[in-house]
């Protein structure tokens, strides 16, 4: 097993450029499996003479290609996407800048605890991008449904909802993404470093990671992520596409769905979302990590 980490100085601006290119790997390999999780996530209870509108993952997959073609697939793809670059690109450099933060000297290696943190600080800051491009993104998901295209796309969205209801149409569930990013930025950062670590062979740089061993880690980490997200992340999307005044709070969402769907409602979408995770985040910390070794190479003393 080799180093933790390497001891070289952590670039937040270097993190900020590589993280945008992650970012963007992350949506165009993720994309189509979220627009099937928020339609399993919202989808109503039947009613005991009636089935379910999807019966699970493949059944979503199949009847939105069906109805709508490939490109239902990608659904409210526009605003993740013209988000994503700055958000990733603010959470690698939140990560690079938490782990600054806490280096006495620019080479220190950092703990597992000290790398959670700096996790968490990722995922404050980018909560604040993250939580109007995931109600935009929710909201033209799920507008099919009810047969009235209501949206003509993200601006369109986001034009409309700020007239209605001004900037808190917006950030609808702000403290809900809150929720999810923070603690779980923390376990994606410190899974993806922590099992880097366990990959390198012994007498070998972490620097030096095969391809496949990054795309695993990456991946692997995206799925313990989503494991401890999943919870808040189905509260959020019900939350950010009810009607405005249905709910007051999360506290209504949450006892609504138990009451009407029990415990497993908090894991609805689950399949979808692992089965997303992974190839989407391996595809990140791969961006990433080229992106790295190509900005290293170019300006090695930044």
């Amino acid at each position: 097993m080799g180093e933790p980490w390497e001891k070289e100085r952590v670039s937040p601006v270097k993190n900020f450029f590589a993280g945008g290119v992650g970012g963007v790997c992350l949506i165009l390999a993720g994309h189509p499996l979220d627009t099937i999780k928020v339609r399993l996530q919202i989808q109503p209870k039947a009613a005991p003479s009636q089935a379910v509108l999807y019966s699970g993952t493949i059944d979503c997959f199949r009847k939105t290609v069906a109805r709508e073609g490939l490109r239902g697939l990608y659904k409210g793809m526009g605003a993740p996407l013209a988000g994503v670059t700055p958000m990733t690109a603010i959470s690698f450099f939140g990560f690079g800048l938490g782990k600054r933060l806490q280096q006495r000297e620019p080479t220190d290696t950092l703990t597992y605890p000290q790398v959670f943190a700096a996790g968490m600080l990722a995922g404050f800051l980018t909560t604040f991008i993250m939580a109007p491009g995931e109600r935009i993104k929710c909201l033209l998901q799920v507008q099919t449904h009810s047969g009235i295209r209501k949206y003509s796309g993200p601006v369109d969205c986001a034009t409309q909802l700020y007239k209605e209801m001004g900037v808190r149409g917006v950030y609808k569930g702000t403290v809900l993404t809150l929720m999810r990013d923070v603690p779980t930025s923390g376990v994606y950062f410190m899974s993806y470093e922590w099992l880097k670590n366990i990959l390198t062979p012994e007498g070998q740089s972490v620097s030096e990671l095969s391809v496949p061993r990054i795309l695993f880690a990456g991946g692997m980490a995206g799925l313990f992520n989503w494991a401890v997200a999943l919870p808040v992340d189905v509260l959020k999307s019900n939350f950010q596409t009810a009607p405005e005044g249905k709910y007051s709070g999360f506290r209504d969402v949450l006892r609504e769905l138990i009451r009407e769907e029990g415990l497993g409602s908090l894991y609805k979408g689950f399949s979808a979302v692992m089965l997303r995770a992974f190839p989407a985040n391996a595809a990140c910390f791969l961006g990433f990590e080229i992106t790295m070794k190509f900005l290293n190479w170019l300006a090695p003393n930044a």
